[in-house]
């Protein structure tokens, strides 16, 4: 079974939509980080959780598509076997938009066109260097 843990909105400016997810939402923010996967760099935060609000800031373009404004990504599951689940969504229609696996990253978005954005499925694999890279306590 996938478990739900976080929601993710890609944003132009990372400051002012953490800024103003505080003041309406009383959201409190772990430090972003600047990140690359392949040839996109990019800025990534989460809040206090679970369940977490990711944002991520990057040019538009690669993984994240036109992030020139800001709009909802996708909801974020673990599951206990990605790859095969991956496979599952896809054998049911929903086509792998990006993944992260060839470059070393257990994780897949699959797109939801009823939605109009994605679900990605993280590996629960890496949940614990997730918890400590983000100084989260595990659970």
């Amino acid at each position: 079974m996938n478990t739900y843990y976080h929601v993710c909105f890609t944003v132009p400016d990372l400051g002012a939509a953490m800024r103003d997810l505080s003041r309406v939402a009383s959201l409190t923010w772990r430090e972003p980080r600047a990140r690359r996967i392949g040839d996109w760099d990019y800025r990534i935060v989460f809040s206090e959780g679970p369940p977490y609000v990711e944002l991520i800031e990057a040019a538009p373009g690669g993984p994240w598509g036109d992030t020139s404004k800001p709009g909802f990504h996708h909801f974020g599951f673990w599951s206990p076997d990605q790859e095969a689940e991956s496979s599952r969504l896809e054998d049911e229609g929903f086509g792998v938009e990006f993944s992260g696996c060839p470059y070393g990253r257990p994780f897949a978005y699959h797109r939801v066109d009823s939605i109009g954005a994605n679900v990605e499925l993280i590996d629960v694999s890496a949940r614990p260097g997730f918890l400590e890279t983000w100084g989260f306590p595990a659970s």
